[in-house]
């Protein structure tokens, strides 16, 4: 994934810009960057970030730059902001997004403007400077982010800053967010909501799909109206969004309180669990909502040790993830043995982390682990947002249950029975993962109470993941 920040301020705002940026560690763990503009023309930073946090890597970089207008992001992926100098000027670039067609694109401009890309370590090109190129091929950055708002197949959110200002641009269908937030002056505008609350900056409105706007420290000027039509992640609600973000309108930590108490309610007198848990820190929120609702007591029967271990996906390898995943997690014998818990994390995505959960719980004395995820079971991988490392859609431990059944090659139809909750084929493929996983009970937030939750039009929301459905 990813997020990025921006600042066009009549001050300095280097101290600033940094602290909105780490404000979005947790969307990203590989890549941090920052670029400024100010009489000294220029200036970039960019840090790996694997093994050592955004605010530590970039400390000494705060005291050397300057300048009154900045962006910068935290990315799993390319190194960025890039500087690009071109037809239409200097400027500075970032995105948040997935480019599905980036090999077409790509030779379009080989064959068009003879464009050359520099190559990455992995054999890939920085998809960043591809969208730079794209830019380049109009006469305008107005025409050129435009044009790549409708070439781009998948989602592309940037900031752009020229000598002049910084262009903010949603994706054209505003699967991702992009929030302005004002003070004396100064404008920002941020991935997530919070990032500016302590920077001294209010909310002054959020972009609409589509919408491209030139920020200064006078103002913010829309170039492009925003279209009607959004679909925007409702993965954002369910696990990548921080509590205190609001996306829509609609705050994280809330929507999440919410799911668990429609949780519960479908739960009735089904189970009899002595505490409810979360899943830390992703299953919190929604284990406080069922608790709230069920008047179950909350407990935490194990906790995260965060001091010093990293952040548990953060390893290329599957297996170390797992490792530290185990590692971080202490338990509270006197809360576990001879309970009965229910345990709620935010998604199933492989099983793996959550099947070691439940029996580190049965062995620390556990008589009974109920599993609620917070989401409907995930039939397909992400087509819009780098959300996922995983190589194949094969790899969900939904489409493992299924490919169980059905063999390899499962008909659409059919795929469509497991995503209906009513069916024969959901409940089935709910067992299995039962089974497998040793969970005592297992049910799954429903999608139609995970739209309720959210409270935006349903038209509005992307569930593909879910569903299939574009």
């Amino acid at each position: 994934m990813g997020g990025f920040f921006g600042v066009a301020s009549k001050e300095d705002c280097v101290l600033e810009l940094f602290y909105g940026v780490d404000y979005h560690s947790h969307l990203g763990t590989r890549r941090g960057g920052m670029a400024t503009y100010g009489k000294g023309g220029f200036n970039r930073a960019i840090h790996n970030i694997e093994n050592s946090p955004f605010r530590t890597k970039f400390d000494r970089d705060v005291g050397e730059m300057k300048g009154h207008l900045g962006i910068g992001c935290i990315s799993d992926f390319e190194p960025q902001p890039l500087l690009i100098r071109s037809k239409l000027g200097s400027f500075a670039i970032t995105t948040v997004g997935k480019v599905n067609n980036y090999e077409e694109l790509q030779h379009e401009l080989y064959e068009t403007a003879h464009s050359h890309f520099q190559e990455m370590t992995n054999g890939q090109i920085n998809v960043t400077e591809l969208i730079a190129a794209l830019i380049c091929e109009k006469d305008s950055i107005l025409e050129g982010i435009q044009y790549v708002q409708e070439r781009v197949e998948g989602s592309m959110t940037l900031l752009l800053m020229t000598k002049d200002g910084i262009y903010a641009a949603r994706d054209y269908h505003g699967r991702t967010p992009l929030v302005v937030g004002r003070k004396k002056g100064a404008y920002c505008v941020s991935f997530e909501s919070h990032a500016y609350i302590n920077l001294g900056y209010t909310d002054y409105r959020e972009l609409g799909p589509a919408e491209i706007a030139f920020i200064t420290p006078e103002g913010v000027e829309t170039l492009r109206a925003p279209r009607q039509e959004m679909k925007i992640c409702s993965f954002l609600w369910v696990y990548y969004g921080y509590p205190t973000s609001a996306y829509e309108g609609v705050n994280v930590e809330e929507m999440r309180y919410k799911c668990g108490s429609m949780l519960a309610k479908r739960d009735g007198d089904s189970v009899h669990p002595d505490i409810v848990a979360g899943v830390p820190d992703s299953g919190i929120a929604h284990a406080i909502g069922y608790a709230n609702e069920s008047g179950i007591p909350y407990a935490r029967p194990f906790i995260k040790y965060t001091p010093t271990w990293p952040r548990s996906f953060m390893p290329t390898n599957q297996n170390q993830r797992n490792l530290i995943a185990r590692m971080k997690l202490i338990p509270v014998h006197a809360l576990i043995q001879n309970k009965k818990l229910l345990l709620i994390d935010d998604s199933i995505v492989r099983g793996t982390q959550l099947r070691e959960t439940t029996e580190f719980l049965y062995n620390s004395g556990a008589k009974e682990v109920h599993v609620r995820p917070a989401c409907p079971p995930l039939l397909y991988g992400c087509k819009y947002l780098n959300f996922s490392r995983s190589k194949s859609e094969l790899e969900l431990i939904t489409r493992q249950m299924i490919k169980k059944r059905e063999g390899e090659d499962c008909p659409q139809e059919v795929l469509d029975e497991y995503a209906d909750p009513c069916s024969c084929r959901y409940a089935q493929m709910i067992e299995d993962i039962r089974k497998q996983q040793n969970f005592t009970s297992l049910r799954f937030h429903r999608l139609d109470d995970l739209l309720e939750s959210i409270g935006i039009e349903p038209c509005k929301v992307c569930t593909y993941c879910f569903n299939g459905k574009e």
